[in-house]
């Protein structure tokens, strides 16, 4: 078992009271905390891309047509201070998956990188760490996992697939590993690393300018230089075109990629039909598992850029390409909401809907915007100082469970999420923490112990700085007990008193 500090959850109490589906049973007095345990409900967790809080007509946005998720908050409940974890996907799914701040399991930075660049890259979601849908799966439940998960795959070989999803709880996958890009669409302009592979194509020219000058000097005998040199000079040039060219020339063939569990079935994906193989699959996994119980998670690639839409969608919308996918995005949760319902699960099922954070204000085509809108909020996407980057929809239903139409304004967190479906499920959320504190931690129990105590001591030592002196109430003479100040009733030492009944006190014998 873990040590505290490497797990670094939240405090149970506090983590607890915020079970959201017993906090708003106790709320709104509609329902017992014993009811989430006496039945286990199929659950279906709905997770949009890059979705903005304003661009559903539940929130408030009356030209976006979004009746499927308005109908959804209609029949349930609706969370107006609902949170994201972070500003950006990786951090924020991996928040929502483990229950846990993404800095806690190391996919958080403050500088350089703040989300998977590759399918590549050996960074990922740690093995050690303790998903809903791991917990689920000991739960007897069916877990699957449709769309994106931008949680990384391998670790130190191409088939080790220590980040996966099936190494995560899951027992069936398909989607993106990855997540939509601009790279994703060959009509689009590069987005991955986009300014530093602009300056490595600059660099390249540059360069080969110069050996083309360098040998036009010598063909013309300006410059005394061997031939030798001159192709040298053109070989170190190549390979250095060569060794940035086979990641960044290649990024749709390595990134936009389709999985079906541990294999790839797509690479790269056509984007035009990536829509409707991700509702094939949702529709056939809850047939397949109709008896449930069983955990869905429709990990949706809408909203996010490229914007890739159907015909059948394109222009529909009052604002634009956007406007077009939200539209589809609607349409695509109504088909998957239908299929809960023709397959007799609509008062079986708990459902849940949101977004991984706020809409991608900086998304543009020229004067176009390809981005969400965050309503009242300012900032968005990538935004953590503003309220706009983290403000998310969340509505939860369940028939004959959730009172329908309530609106609940307290705060609340993806990461909330968790303990809620972990309790659904009749589970228990890790209980690693050691809040009892009987394990103490040595240099040896966790590596990061030096560490952590000259943190604290320098933290204590500055805050002990912004203290003035003052009398201390604790001091030896003020401890010590002093005659004259004892407060007395009759005649010191031998204080005595009762109160009559008519509130008149009296001292014994009189």
């Amino acid at each position: 078992m873990r040590a505290a500090a490497r797990r670094g959850r939240a405090a149970p109490a506090a983590r607890d009271s915020l079970l959201v589906l017993l906090f708003l049973c106790l709320l709104l007095k509609t329902c017992e905390p014993k009811t989430a345990n006496a039945f286990r409900p199929n659950i279906l967790l709905i997770m949009a891309d890059d979705l903005g809080i304003g661009d559903l007509g539940c929130y408030g946005n009356n030209t976006l047509r979004t009746p499927n998720i308005d109908q959804l908050a209609e029949e349930g409940v609706r969370l107006t201070q609902h949170l994201a974890a972070a500003p950006l996907c990786t951090p924020s799914r991996a928040a929502f998956l483990t229950g846990r701040h993404s800095f806690r399991s190391g996919m958080e930075a403050s500088n350089g990188y703040r989300a998977l660049q590759w399918n590549a890259g050996s960074g990922g979601l740690p093995e050690n760490e303790t998903t809903f849908a791991r917990i689920l799966q000991q739960r007897g439940y069916a877990t699957g996992l449709i769309g994106k998960w931008h949680q990384g795959v391998n670790c130190a070989s191409r088939g080790d697939h220590c980040h996966h999803p099936l190494n995560h709880g899951f027992d069936y996958f398909y989607g993106m590993p990855f997540t939509l890009t601009n790279d994703c669409d060959p009509g689009r302009p590069p987005e991955v690393d986009a300014v530093l592979r602009a300056q490595l194509w600059g660099y390249t020219q540059f360069l080969a300018l110069g050996i083309l000058t360098v040998a036009a000097g010598k063909t013309c005998g300006f410059i005394s230089v061997s031939g030798r040199v001159v192709t040298g000079m053109a070989c170190v040039l190549f390979l250095f075109f060569i060794s940035w060219y086979s990641s960044f020339g290649f990024v749709r063939r390595w990134n936009c990629v389709l999985m079906r569990n541990h294999d790839v079935t797509e690479q790269p994906m056509v984007l035009e039909k990536t829509a409707s193989l991700m509702l094939k699959e949702a529709v056939s996994y809850i047939e397949r598992h109709k008896h449930g119980p069983f955990l869905l998670f429709l990990s949706l690639l809408h909203v996010h850029i490229p914007l890739v839409t159907t015909s059948a969608f394109l222009g529909k919308s009052q604002h634009g390409l956007y406007g077009d996918n939200v539209e589809e995005m609607d349409w695509l949760i109504g088909k998957i909401l239908n299929a809960i319902e023709d397959n007799g699960l609509k008062n079986s099922t708990f459902t849940y809907f949101t977004s991984d954070h706020g809409g991608h204000l900086e998304a543009r085509d020229g004067h176009s915007q390809l981005g969400g809108w965050n309503g009242i909020y300012k900032g968005g996407k990538g935004m953590g100082g503003w309220e706009g980057g983290i403000r998310v929809p969340g509505i939860f239903h369940w028939p004959g469970v959730l009172p329908a139409g309530r609106v609940i304004g307290e705060p609340t967190s993806l990461m909330d999420v968790f303990p809620t479906v972990v309790q659904l499920a009749g589970g228990e959320v890790p209980q690693d923490r050691d809040p009892s504190e009987a394990r103490p931690l040595t240099p040896d129990s966790e590596p990061l112990y030096h560490a952590v105590i000259a943190r604290v001591g320098a933290a204590v030592s500055e805050h002990r700085h912004t203290l003035s002196p003052v009398p201390q109430q604790f001091s030896t003479s003020n401890i010590l007990w002093k005659p004259w100040l004892q407060p007395c009733c009759g005649h010191f030492p031998f204080c005595s008193c009762h109160e009559d009944g008519d509130g008149t006190p009296r001292m014994p014998g009189l």
